[in-house]
This record gives structure tokens, sequence and C-alpha cells, in this order.
């Protein structure tokens, strides 16, 4: 389904997020994570892309399975880095044959293994090129029986606490534009931990006049070795001290760590939803457990319950 026929349907939508696995065994457990994420009638779930477009075969696969196998609406991410128009090109084809309605459309990030890469061979330099690329392909496809005849929803990146690559945040806010008034739908966060990053960000971008609905990432903290791992990635990691002394009463014990960032993300959902946030995007890292008791804990049955 078209994101704005989703966004026309639903006051809130929820949508999950997965990267393709590298081994088989784990392909499978990720299936079943999935299957017990279906219950939740989410609105759509992505499926990533490898740095420098490192998995794109697999997340093919996986996003044609999940559209082929289930009854959810993939979304795949597609990258400007390490692709020809032409490769880009044949792989929307895909997708529209498919009947994938909708793209999340990144800059990407190029491969950690290769520090001297040559981003003058791709095809793209920056988000806004990709997605005014995807807007041609519609053009293109205008009057053929393939996908839906208004082409591709487009999702975009945000980041509440500012992009990496950005130091100043007016440029950055102009470079979102940019990708709004080529063609992008709405826009899916960067994590967060502190909602008031979320809501400055969403005042800003309405300063900015981008008008586009923003969709809230969040992403609960499972385990003290995930924390710091999102903290080296430089994922929006920005602890607040209050969570930070919750996790340090925990002691290490794991089982405690994990009803930390449970009830964090929990309370983080609860009050996004208090302030009519568009949509919450969760980031299971491929499980179901932590999502599914956020879904408990703030008594959604499924986005279907909030239309």
């Amino acid at each position: 389904m078209h994101i704005n026929d989703i966004f026309n349907l639903r006051q809130t939508t929820f949508s999950f997020e997965f990267f393709p696995p590298k081994k088989p065994e784990a392909a499978e457990e990720l299936f079943a994570n999935i299957s017990e994420l279906e219950s939740l009638h989410p609105s759509l779930v992505s499926v990533t892309y490898g740095a420098g477009g490192s998995t794109r075969d697999v997340t093919n696969e996986l996003v044609l399975r999940i559209k082929r196998d289930t009854n959810l609406d993939p979304m795949p991410h597609l990258t400007c880095l390490g692709h020809t128009e032409a490769e880009i090109y044949d792989i929307l084809e895909r997708y529209a044959e498919a009947g994938v309605s909708n793209i999340l459309a990144l800059g990407g990030d190029p491969p950690r293994h290769d520090t001297d890469y040559d981003r003058s061979l791709d095809a793209f330099s920056y988000a806004s090129d990709l997605v005014a690329f995807i807007q041609r392909f519609r053009d293109r496809h205008a009057g053929k029986a393939i996908g839906d005849p208004r082409g591709f929803g487009i999702g975009v990146a945000g980041f509440p606490e500012g992009h990496p690559g950005t130091p100043n945040r007016l440029d950055e806010l102009d470079h979102l534009k940019r990708k709004v008034d080529e063609g992008a739908d709405f826009i899916i966060t960067q994590l967060f931990f502190d909602n008031r990053d979320f809501y400055d960000y969403r005042e800003r971008c309405i300063l900015a006049g981008i008008k586009v609905p923003i969709i809230a990432g969040i992403m609960p903290i499972t385990s003290l070795k995930g924390m710091q791992r999102m903290a080296e990635l430089a994922l929006g990691a920005r602890y607040p001290a209050s969570l930070i002394k919750a996790v340090n009463r925990c002691e290490g014990d794991p089982e405690s760590v994990r009803r930390v960032g449970i009830h964090w993300a929990t309370e983080q959902c609860r009050d996004l939803l208090d302030h009519d946030v568009r949509g919450i995007h969760f980031y299971t890292l491929n499980k179901s457990t932590a999502t599914r008791e956020i879904y408990a804990n703030l008594g959604v049955k499924s986005s279907l319950s909030l239309a």
C-alpha cells in the first residue's frame, strides 16, 4: 500500500526494521521473528541495505520473500553508494513488478574496510539525487501496468540529534528540505532516547517549510553490549543522564538492563503518542520480543486499532 494511503487510513503508523542475515540459519530465525510480529499488523516493515550496497541481493531476496510469503508490506532501503543508474533502475523495476509500494532512499555509508572509497564513481552523490531518480522512474512508467501508477512512496532519513556529516544544523535542514522538494513523502528519524530532541527537530522542520509526516525511530536497549555498540557506531545514541542512572542501578544484571530498556522505550512511545507523533518505527535488530512487550505495555493490539 502506498504510504499516502497508509497515512490516510491510520492516525498513527507503526513500522519495524530488519536487516538481511548472512547465514541461512539466521535467515530462518529472522523469518520466525517476522511471523511473530505479523500478528501486530504493522503499517510497514523495512529491510536495510549494507554499507556500499553490500547486501543488495540479500536485501532484494528478503523483500520479495516478505512480499510473497507474509501479509506484511515490505519497504526496502536503497542507497546511493556503489551503484550506476542502470543498476538502480533494474532494482526499481524488479520491486515495481513485485508490487512493492514504498522505498526508503538513503545516502548510505561506505564500506568500513574501504577507507579510500571513491564517491565520484557513484551515480548519485546525495539522497536527494536518488529521490529525484526514483521520481523520474515513476514518470517513465506512467500508464504502464507496473506497480502503483503514482510510483513509489519515498521515505528519507532524519536526524533529531544532528547528521554526523553535517555539523551545521541549518545546512542539515536545507539538505532535508531538498529531499522533500525532490519528492520525498515522509521522514523516518534515526534512533533517539530523549523525546525533547524529536519535538525540537519536528518544530525546526516546520519552520524550514518541511510539512511531510515525520516518523520517530525507537530502539529499545536490551543489553549493555548493545548500548555500547550504539554509542560506538554514533547512531544517534545520546543517552540522557537519567537513563544512564537507571542502567547503572542494574549493576550489570542482564535481565534488569533489559527491563529498564523496555520501560524507557515504552515511556518514550507513550509520550510520543500523547504528542501526536505521526508514526513510530522500531529498530528491532531482527528480534521480536522487545517490540511485542512494548506493544503490550502500551495497550496496542495492532496498528489497525489506531485507525
